[in-house]
């Protein structure tokens, strides 16, 4: 691959300079960055751990308030006056009464020690309604029985049922906002509930417990109970309208940990926690709050990056002069040598490898007079092979031919067509001898490709068709003049002049990478490829021993898959095609044949892509 160019510098001290300060910069970067990034993990791992710490103290404290209720509760229920109610079948006999007021009494002592107990009812099968309230008028057995808190605990049978927060209606004209625990008691028969205990919790407390939690500014912890209703949220009006909502379902279906959810495009972080009543604690946690600090970590990452960063590029720039120092010196006498001045001699005496490097320079200026001479020798020869080559492209068969042609068409009056292969012949020549030069854009290669088809189209009339389908990206590219007509006159003579039915060639091309393609195939007769690309390199190996010019390019003996196959000249003139294109390109380049018995030939022609404004 090409250098990038906007890293080449005329100065090796600036690009080993800007090399040192990208590498100190990415480093600097990749260190702050990587600063910023633990640092702000840290900060928000600490901020998670302690959330989820807060969520399970809260957790607890409510495990707690909730079993000191049911303590309470228990220990109503052992209550002498309170088990002796709940065995009576009737209301009205058995000392009801008496039993009743006794009941209401032990209620009423144990509110008035607990102010977080709004009410304490007991609703027996009987229909005796007991409770702690003397100011109020409890609603009839009728609709109190026909409540959620009394059926779920019957259903139960004889556990206790906390229920969610709720707004209860147990005396008339009366709403509160609380959180019930219900529990069957035993009746006189065996297995018959005799009525349900009730235990109201004021809300406020369970509020209080979680309203004190500051998890930042915009974090705060909700409640929910095994259904997914809310308990507690602090904006628990506004998730009952719509306008604010949580993740429910996922938090149902989560077990205790923190996971992050997104709805709507807001985030936010849960952290969850299970009670051992089947509630779940959730705090909730907003990701761009939890780093807090993160700006000012920002700024002193980037401060102290900053200031690392100017002493590097300081001492980067010292270290790049004194490394460089007896390069310029080498460069110096570099320059004299390129003057004519080959007796220039660089006295560095130094172990490393710029004392090497003298040694070595004093060694090339030495021999460089007899390197000279040897390479103008040698281009010279390159020069005369493919001169050679390009004086024999158009073979005198090829030209008697057409003029015979011309001669005939003339006789027979077909005038148009005489114009056709007069002009097309014209345009033939002019294009493979006009201006003397080596490489031409594949644009005008192609032209070259279809003045000789138009003349042998009209010479073979109804013998062959042809299209030319060539990338328009790469047209301006340049190529060794006269490259393709070698492989075409094959195609036509080795492949479909011999055959019954009408043929057809198509050349085709694009760019592969940084190599350009160029195809000649045609339908004919066809041959054995491996055969053909072992001829080619056996003729290249040959050249290469004897050094030998390489011959003609042209003529009815021209290089293609079954000239070679049949001998002749056709061999001679397939090396000179690929000879000259490793000799102008490189070893990796050249022809390559893919064909088959009765099947056709493919030629492909690798040549490097470069443009015409870089020749």
């Amino acid at each position: 691959m090409k250098p990038l160019r906007w890293f080449q510098f005329k100065s090796i001290h600036t690009s080993i300079a800007i090399a040192f300060s990208l590498l100190i910069i990415c480093t600097t970067l990749v260190l702050s960055y990587n600063t910023y990034r633990v640092s702000s993990g840290a900060v928000t791992d600490n901020s998670l751990q302690y959330t989820a710490q807060l969520v399970e103290q809260v957790s607890m404290n409510i495990n707690t308030y909730i079993a000191n209720m049911q303590s309470i509760s228990e220990l109503a229920a052992r209550q002498e006056p309170l088990r002796r109610l709940s065995m009576l079948e009737e209301a009205g006999g058995g000392g009801a009464a008496r039993l009743k007021e006794e009941t209401e009494r032990l209620f009423q002592s144990i509110v008035s020690s607990r102010s977080d107990i709004a009410a304490i009812m007991f609703v027996g099968s009987s229909g005796i309604v007991a409770s702690s309230r003397e100011d109020a008028v409890p609603k009839s057995y009728k609709e109190l029985s026909g409540q959620d808190w009394y059926r779920q605990a019957i259903e139960a049978d004889g556990e206790t049922v906390i229920s969610s927060s709720r707004v209860q209606h147990l005396f008339e004209q009366e709403y509160r906002w609380v959180v019930s625990l219900s529990r069957a008691l035993p009746g006189t028969e065996k297995g018959m509930p005799g009525g349900v205990l009730l235990v109201d919790l004021n809300f406020s407390v369970i509020n209080d417990l979680c309203s004190r939690i500051h998890m930042g500014s915009r974090g705060y912890v909700f409640l929910l109970d095994p259904e997914g209703s809310l308990v507690y949220h602090p904006q628990q009006q506004l998730v009952y309208s719509g306008l604010k909502s949580e993740a429910v379902d996922a938090i149902l279906a989560s077990d205790d940990r923190t996971f992050e959810f997104e709805a709507g495009g807001v985030r936010k972080i849960y952290t969850v926690h299970s009670s051992g009543y089947g509630w779940k604690t959730v705090g909730v946690n907003d990701p761009d709050e939890l780093g807090g600090s993160k700006g000012y970590m920002q700024r002193a990452a980037a401060l102290w990056g900053i200031l690392c960063l100017a002493v590097a590029l300081a001492i980067s720039v010292i270290l790049s002069r004194r490394l460089m120092k007896p390069v310029k010196a080498l460069n110096s006498n570099m320059k004299l040598v390129e003057k004519g001045h080959f007796d220039t001699r660089t006295d560095f005496d130094s172990p490393n490898e710029f004392g090497r490097l003298a040694r070595t320079f004093n060694l090339m200026t030495a021999k460089i007079k007899e390197l000279m001479e040897q390479v103008v020798q040698e281009q010279e020869d390159k020069r005369v092979s493919e001169l050679k080559a390009l004086q024999a492209q158009i073979h005198p068969h090829f030209l008697y031919n057409t003029l015979d042609s011309i001669i005939w068409m003339a006789e027979t009056g077909k005038m148009n067509e005489v114009v056709r292969m007069t002009s097309a012949l014209s345009k033939l020549l002019r294009t493979s001898i006009s201006k003397g030069e080596e490489r031409v854009p594949i644009r005008r290669e192609l032209a070259h490709i279809e003045h000789y088809l138009t003349i042998q189209s009209i010479r073979y009339r109804d013998k062959f068709t042809y299209e030319v389908d060539v990338d328009p990206d790469i047209l301006d590219c340049l190529i060794l003049k006269i490259v393709l007509q070698p492989l075409v006159e094959n195609a036509i003579y080795h492949g479909i002049k011999n055959m019954a039915d009408p043929g057809h060639i198509r050349i085709s091309g694009c760019a592969a990478g940084e190599d350009i393609v160029l195809i000649v195939e045609d339908n004919g007769t066809g041959t054995d490829a491996d055969q053909l690309n072992r001829m080619l390199a056996q003729a290249e190996e040959a050249a290469s021993r004897t050094a030998a010019a390489p011959a003609g390019v042209g003529g009815q003996g021209q290089g293609g898959g079954s000239t070679a196959s049949k001998g002749g000249s056709g061999g001679v003139g397939l090396h000179n095609v690929n000879h000259r294109l490793r000799l102008n390109y490189g070893e990796g380049y050249g022809l390559r044949f893919e064909s088959e018995w009765e099947e056709g030939t493919t030629v492909y022609v690798r040549i490097p892509r470069v443009p015409r404004q870089e020749e």
